[in-house]
């Protein structure tokens, strides 16, 4: 197995944490609001494209031999818990959730793919963030479309989320 260059095996390792991460999202939202709640359908769908990001970046990690973050186990349950209790105050507090983390997310596939086309790097793993860049960017116009500007202190509540997602990217790089 040929050596990953570690900017890519960091720019693996966070995606594929960002993918996890995201899956755990949608599984505390619907573990409080269950399969009856509003927006429940469209974010059981979500959550299913999140697991098949996150089963693509889990193979790319393991032909690569790229390990993945140490604090996994601390986002599987940060993430829960910011699904859960998002989904706690309300639809909207959902909703707006959602599109906070995936404009971050939208904003951080940019920033991976200018760099992997500047250099002419990764093909394979360009193709995957694109391909999932708009899969994520379909998920933010949803939640906004759901009402996710709506949900109480919309602005606050947005901005720690995407504060929160800044630093997870962050910590996942490297730790």
């Amino acid at each position: 197995m040929t050596k990953v260059p570690d900017h890519i095996a960091r720019m693996i390792r966070v995606d594929q944490a960002g993918e996890f991460g995201a899956t755990r999202i949608y599984a505390g939202q619907l573990a409080v609001m269950g399969d009856r709640g509003p927006h429940s359908a469209e974010i059981a769908g979500m959550a299913e494209q999140e697991v098949g990001h996150r089963e693509k970046f889990d193979a790319l990690m393991a032909r690569r031999g790229v390990r993945p973050t140490a604090l996994q186990p601390f986002w599987d349950r940060a993430g829960f818990a910011l699904g859960a209790v998002t989904a706690l105050i309300g639809p909207e507090a959902a909703m707006a959730c959602t599109a906070a983390v995936e404009t971050e997310i939208d904003d951080h596939y940019s920033k991976q793919l200018d760099q992997l086309h500047e250099t002419g790097e990764d093909p394979e793993l360009a193709a995957m963030i694109e391909e999932f860049r708009e899969d994520e960017r379909e998920h933010r116009d949803a939640a906004l479309a759901a009402g996710a500007e709506r949900a109480p202190a919309y602005p606050l509540l947005s901005g720690l989320i995407r504060l929160g997602c800044r630093a997870a990217i962050r910590i996942s790089e490297r730790v």
